[in-house]
């Protein structure tokens, strides 16, 4: 199995703080934002390697930043993927990004998580791996519990078996406070549907744009996170993190 995590964005939403630093990189509690997300990968056996995928812009600090850490990890095999974006301008978007490391790396031939470099778990997510093993696709969900909030994510419904049944997003009328978070994994034969899906004309952005297409074609499982979770994309939700995760 691989990992793989999303960190090309530029952030403009968190600017001047993101005009020099990817946002992954920006400290929470008192560590970069992407050492919560491994921290949080590390008890998933079976990982080969963890690749970045980043931007022109600040490829070199997150190959900086992957240097030092394996310092102190030395079993955490790392490889900095530089899409060759230079702004929002000409990015690849999320699913673009993904079938280029797919393509690039040859990674079809095995499991791969995927993961965005800006959100944040107070649990580990070997769980999470555990249950999606054997799956087509497994999207991981989180129970917001407020129904006006959902008007900025993604709905989503399962069946007995927590199955996808229906997927919508920024509902204007939601029925649900159980959203699809950025964390995902596809079994090898799924990652080939991201050529079919980017050939098609599809948004190559927003990662959960490829789960609504794609559960009308194979299974996507689901599983439920508990704890905190936090997306950070803005000012606000990066304090609040602050704080919340120096206590975790």
């Amino acid at each position: 199995m691989n990992v793989l995590i999303l960190a090309a964005g530029y952030a403009t939403r968190l600017y001047p703080l993101t005009l020099t630093k990817a946002k992954p990189l920006l400290e929470v509690a008192g560590k970069p934002m992407i050492e919560w997300v491994l921290d949080n990968l590390a008890p998933i056996p079976g990982i080969e390697t963890v690749y970045v995928v980043t931007n022109a812009k600040f490829a070199q600090d997150f190959q900086d930043w992957a240097d030092g850490y394996a310092k102190s990890q030395p079993e955490v095999k790392f490889k900095i993927v530089n899409d060759g974006s230079r702004s929002d301008a000409d990015k690849l978007g999320a699913i673009g990004d993904i079938r280029l490391v797919i393509t690039q790396e040859e990674l079809a031939g095995q499991p791969l998580v995927v993961v965005a470099g800006d959100n944040l778990f107070s649990e580990p997510l070997a769980d999470f791996a555990a249950t999606a093993e054997g799956s087509a696709a497994t999207l991981a969900t989180y129970d917001v519990g407020d129904l006006e909030a959902m008007k900025k994510y993604s709905a989503i419904k399962t069946d007995a078996q927590g199955v996808i049944t229906h997927f919508e997003e920024k509902p204007e009328k939601p029925e649900t406070t159980l959203t699809g978070i950025a964390l995902y994994y596809f079994a090898p034969e799924t990652l080939e549907l991201f050529t079919t899906y980017i050939a098609a004309g599809n948004n190559p952005d927003q990662p959960g744009r490829f789960i609504q297409w794609l559960y009308t074609r194979r299974p996507v499982k689901t599983y439920q996170i508990k704890g905190v979770w936090y997306d950070i994309g803005s000012k606000e939700t990066l304090e609040e993190a602050n704080k919340i995760f120096a206590e975790v």
